[in-house]
């Protein structure tokens, strides 16, 4: 049983029913040539949750968003319309309409996690992820949760790879069946954590959800 069960049948929790505004917002490319790409596992997510919550994206010149209610507080799902490395604008569009940083939660993929880990941080840097140096770029802080799916590091010849060119075509690559199957399970993981982080706090969140498995700081 997942956290989508888990949280229905638990009771309300502290903080429930306080208005408060969240965003879960997933990092990835826009257009259907890179729906399928490992860069954009972030986007999974929030397909998930919008799914989960039975809503439909409304379009923006910088994101596509939908506001959904959960115990009690608002949620804003995200997904930015502009390229990743641009994902900030998304942020501090939200930011001018009242969020606030700690209240915002990222969700994106990494490189150096075997494919379906994922691993949760109450705050931290970029760690070299272009979408996550613009949004603290643009917020002015990393004061704010992050899940990290793992999309695992292409090899070459057997061994890990740090070439540019190799990496560039992994991230920007559609996995074969069986990794999508793996990816498409952290997506479902992530989403998961972004609920337990807005009902039981990241540290609580990233307690359980990395006592799972091991994964890079």
């Amino acid at each position: 049983m997942g956290l989508f069960d888990a949280l229905r049948r638990q009771g309300t929790a502290e903080g429930a029913g306080s208005g408060e505004r969240w965003a879960i917002l997933g990092i990835g490319n826009p257009g259907n040539e890179y729906a399928g790409h490992r860069h954009n596992v972030g986007f999974w997510a929030i397909n998930r949750l919008a799914r989960e919550f039975g809503v439909d994206f409304n379009h923006s010149k910088l994101a596509s968003k939908v506001e959904v209610d959960f115990e009690g507080r608002r949620v804003m799902l995200v997904k930015p319309r502009t390229y990743v490395n641009e994902s900030g604008r998304a942020v501090a569009e939200l930011m001018r309409n009242g969020l606030k940083v700690p209240h915002l939660i990222v969700i994106y993929d990494d490189l150096d996690m075997p494919p379906g880990q994922i691993r949760v941080k109450g705050s931290g840097g970029h760690g070299g992820h272009n979408g996550m140096r613009s949004i603290i770029a643009q917020t002015g802080s990393g004061d704010f949760a992050r899940i990290r799916v793992g999309i695992g590091r292409p090899t070459v010849q057997g061994v890990p790879t740090w070439d540019p060119q190799v990496v560039i075509g992994w991230v920007l690559g559609n996995p074969p069946p069986a990794q999508r199957e793996e990816l498409e399970a952290g997506a479902q993981k992530a989403a998961e954590a972004a609920l337990a982080i807005i009902r039981d706090g990241a540290e609580r969140t990233m307690n359980a959800v990395n006592a799972k498995g091991k994964g890079r700081n």
